[in-house]
């Protein structure tokens, strides 16, 4: 175990490193190729700023308003009969849209049911099978300015459906 710490607190150091060597070797300019790649990075951060506004108030929105209980209460014949849980609903919903709030759900989950739990563990796959869709589709998008994204939206959220459907049905088996 001593030497995974080693290995991970030398990573990062040795990675500049190499890239410094690189670039002596290769007779480049280190610093003012640095340069470079820090303002292509505030320019791509600029142009998806805009974007991330309008996602973190729309998610504002979602939470205050009592959407996603409303969208829960409305699946719940849906999730009963399929024998979901009904208390991972919250978090497979927010899910796609933010991943910060979908921390803070599933930290609410395993709060109340445990880490060890049934519902803890199925909270647990979902966090680490799914992607925050709208959020990636949004920022990737705006940045290379792509406007008709519908099959990559269809194509993440059936494999956002796909991997909760399958954080059910293995923890299931695995209980």
């Amino acid at each position: 175990m001593n030497i995974i710490n080693y290995i991970s607190t030398l990573a990062m150091p040795l990675i500049i490193a190499i890239i410094i060597i690189w670039g002596i070797i290769e007779k480049k300019p280190i610093f003012d190729l640095f340069l470079d790649g820090a303002k292509e990075g505030l320019q791509v951060t600029l142009k998806i700023f805009p974007t991330l506004i309008g996602i973190f108030f729309a998610i504002g929105l979602l939470r205050s308003s009592g959407v996603i209980d409303f969208c829960t209460n409305l699946i719940s014949p849906i999730t009963s009969l399929l024998n979901i849980p009904s208390e991972i609903m919250p978090l497979a919903l927010l899910r796609p849209i933010s991943g910060s709030a979908s921390i803070g759900v599933a930290t609410d989950i395993m709060t109340k049911f445990g880490v060890d739990s049934y519902i803890g563990r199925v909270a647990s796959v979902i966090m680490g099978s799914t992607e925050t869709t709208f959020y990636t589709i949004a920022v990737y998008t705006s940045c290379v300015r792509i406007k008709k994204n519908r099959g990559v939206l269809a194509a993440s959220l059936t494999a956002d459906l796909m991997g909760i459907l399958s954080a059910v049905i293995i923890c299931r088996i695995l209980s």
